[in-house]
């Protein structure tokens, strides 16, 4: 069984303060007409002491944005650029979002609680600032799904329904409009150091380095590793481990972000900032989730490319700072690190113990072939075969050595006809019930599930890349 997150006191902090004259501009929250809570994820309001705000103060902090007590006095929208579908735009930031607050959590992890839909900043351009309430349930959706298969994702925090009529081009309009918060470790992106680099800010690249070593510990890198004792190789090594692990969890999950610019990845390697998102219906490696993503840059299969390719510009970034092998010799960690973290997350979601990173590659080969084959949806075959069940022929003799984990099939969910799934109808009969007939009951009934699920999966893997 996975153990649910610890409650802890509430423990502001303002470590942001140091760098944010240079990494983030002040700006206001919108003022919504209306502010209808919707949802309020307790579940890890817990681990920061937030857990027992009532109702009335949750959305004073959460839709109208009154400082949390000893916190931010003021928001902060966050400068950065990024590649975008593998074009640079240095007209990017926080458009319609901001640092809201910081706070740790009872392991002392430093957390951002940051907005989407919050309002216009200086780095709107023409956009309204503005989140449609579809946008935050399919938020809440892709967090809570991801989160029980394991990877490590933002949390949704806070969804307020705020009544303002939006339009929008790719969808129904006037729409539903919705302030979201999420709980993230971090929100310095690969993006913030590109712009660093051309705006020729050495001192301020170094200090931002500083920063996320400090707050965002990492290992070592090898011992055989050039240049391991600079600030910026060290952050290299961690920040490539942690991306060759979310690529692995994508992969597992049968999820596709959909958008994976550069702006998009935390320094962490955690996952967040859902748009156009998809579960696969089937194992199809060239499976889109963004209706704009004519090439299939961002295709299912092309997501560990895609994280490696985000990787070179972030090394590009720092060679402001070092020379450029001992960068190098970071990236070329990734595919081993990758197929590392690959096989050791599928036999977490088979329930089977590893037996290292050999054998597990053919597994995956043996799963990948099978699914292909079957041409059936993921989690329908991880489901049948949890634990090494139900394999018969080429798969059957991949398994053959393999132990089931200790409780792999106890929970009662391992013995239901059919897994929990998240494909785009149910994605739409969810969110037609309350556009409709603003009925929330199957939304939340849907995240009882999902968290059902995520404890008959038991812990999940640890994230790489920390410590």
């Amino acid at each position: 069984m996975r153990s649910e997150p610890q409650a802890s006191a509430y423990r502001p902090e303002r470590a942001i303060e140091s760098i944010a004259v240079w990494l983030a501009s002040p700006v206001a929250a919108a003022d919504f007409p209306r502010a209808t809570l919707r949802f309020r994820n307790d579940r890890w309001a817990q681990t920061v002491g937030l857990a027992s705000l009532s109702d009335d103060e949750w959305v004073q902090h959460f839709a109208r944005f009154e400082p949390l007590p000893d916190n931010l006095p003021e928001p902060l929208a966050l400068k950065y650029h990024g590649h975008q579908f593998r074009v640079y735009n240095p007209e990017i930031g926080d458009g319609r979002g901001f640092l809201f607050a910081q706070l740790r959590d009872g392991e002392g992890r430093l957390l951002d609680l940051g907005t989407k839909g919050s309002g216009v900043t200086p780095y709107s351009r023409t956009a309204d600032g503005r989140l449609t309430l579809k946008g935050a349930v399919r938020e809440i959706l892709a967090t809570e799904m991801l989160e029980a298969l394991g990877a490590n994702t933002s949390k949704t925090f806070s969804v307020v329904e705020t009544g303002e009529e939006l339009e929008r081009g790719d969808e129904p309009s006037p729409a539903r409009s919705a302030v979201m918060v999420r709980l993230s470790h971090s929100h310095i992106r690969i993006g913030s150091f590109q712009r660093l680099l051309v705006e020729e800010e050495p001192t301020h690249m170094a200090a931002l380095v500083d920063y996320c070593l400090q707050h965002f510990p990492g290992p070592p890198p090898p011992v055989d590793a050039p240049g391991r004792d600079e600030p910026a190789v060290r952050l290299m090594h961690q920040v490539v481990e942690r991306m060759a692990d979310l690529a692995a969890s994508y992969m597992v999950a049968g999820f596709v972000h959909g958008v994976l610019n550069t702006d998009n990845m935390n320094i962490t390697g955690e996952s967040f900032d859902y748009g156009p998102w998809r579960w696969l219906p089937a194992w199809d490696p060239g499976f889109t989730a963004a209706y704009f993503d004519h090439a299939g840059l961002y295709a299912f299969g092309r997501q560990p490319e895609a994280l490696h390719w985000n990787c070179g510009q972030f090394a590009v970034a720092l060679r402001a700072l070092v020379e450029a092998e001992p960068l190098l010799a970071a990236i070329n960690r990734f595919g081993e690190l990758y197929m590392a973290a690959i096989g050791r997350r599928w036999c977490w979601r088979l329930g089977l113990q590893s037996r290292g990173p050999d054998a597990d590659a053919a597994l995956v080969a043996a799963c990948e072939k099978a699914l292909r084959e079957e041409q059936c949806e993921p989690s329908a075959f991880f489901h049948r075969h949890r634990g090494g069940r139900e394999a018969e022929g080429e798969l059957g003799e991949a398994m053959a050595g393999y132990t089931p984990v200790e409780g792999a099939l106890d929970h009662d969910y391992w013995r239901e006809n059919a897994p929990e799934s998240m494909l785009i109808d149910e994605v739409e009969t969810l969110w037609s019930a309350i556009e409709q007939r603003d009925d929330w009951a199957p939304l939340y009934d849907k995240i009882a599930r999902l968290r059902r699920m995520g404890a008959a999966h038991g812990e999940p893997p640890v994230p790489a890349g920390h410590t």
